[in-house]
């Protein structure tokens, strides 16, 4: 490893996130602490109230599917009253309300969360899993969105 400053690529993905870095000029995706490529892009609160992140979360999902997210990808940036939040309110496991402003949120143990703060929470964990991979600190990365990303999406990712 070199002495500059660490840097990382994440791709925020609606089922699997993962991260990656470049060592010796080649691309080199880096591994979860449990061990793994990809990291399931899901959140949840766990019955007793702990935040759960990833594979943890994911494996919850069968005993608490109202309090775990999965695919908030798809609802990041929209509005609460859009036809695509409404139609994706009929195949998810999770309550989904609006917010103060039509924004969408999650309801999960009891409180309201936003979706940002949902994607904060994977970014968290995979810059967790980079920074155990590198032995310090990592403050610098780029993270992908899809093409198809509106600009609320957008900012709403940022």
């Amino acid at each position: 490893m070199s002495d500059r400053d660490p840097v990382i690529g994440i791709d925020l993905g609606t089922t699997n996130s993962v991260v990656a870095t470049v060592q010796n000029n080649q691309p080199l995706v880096i591994k979860s602490r449990t061990g793994q490529q990809l990291t399931p892009s899901v959140a949840a609160i766990s019955k007793s109230g702990r935040r759960l992140v990833g594979q943890i979360a994911k494996r919850q999902a069968i005993t608490n599917p109202e309090d775990t997210v999965y695919a908030a990808k798809r609802l990041i940036g929209r509005k609460f009253s859009s036809k695509q939040v409404q139609e994706a309110l009929k195949s998810v496991s999770y309550q989904v309300v609006s917010g103060e402003h039509d924004d969408v949120r999650v309801r999960l143990g009891g409180k309201d969360i936003s979706l940002p703060e949902i994607s904060a929470l994977l970014l968290h964990e995979l810059k967790a899993d980079a920074e155990q991979h590198f032995g310090r600190p990592v403050s610098k990365a780029v993270i992908t969105v899809p093409a198809h990303f509106n600009d609320g999406q957008r900012q709403a990712t940022k």
